[in-house]
């Protein structure tokens, strides 16, 4: 005979795999050309200068500089900007 009852089971044992999502480099700290600005899930923030965006809305630096956020606009979307030296 068994010592212990039979485990139940459960159906809520999964989750996925967080993604890494958000910001990356934030303004006033020195960024590379090329360098991850945002992760982000549609543009949250949108690109402003030198600044390029990636097919899964990345947003990267397209120059070396300094990041910069700002808001503008009537909608007040927030832009994210590489100010070069």
């Amino acid at each position: 005979m068994a010592h212990k009852k039979g485990g139940g089971t459960t159906r809520n044992g999964r989750d996925s795999e967080s993604k890494r999502l958000g910001v990356k480099v934030y303004g006033g700290q020195v960024i590379n050309a090329g360098g991850i600005i945002v992760r982000q899930r549609g543009t949250r923030v949108h690109a402003g200068e030198n600044v390029g965006v990636g097919k899964d809305h990345t947003l990267f630096a397209l120059k070396d500089g300094k990041v910069k956020f700002v808001v503008k606009g009537l909608q007040q979307r927030q832009y994210a900007t590489v100010v070069t030296a």
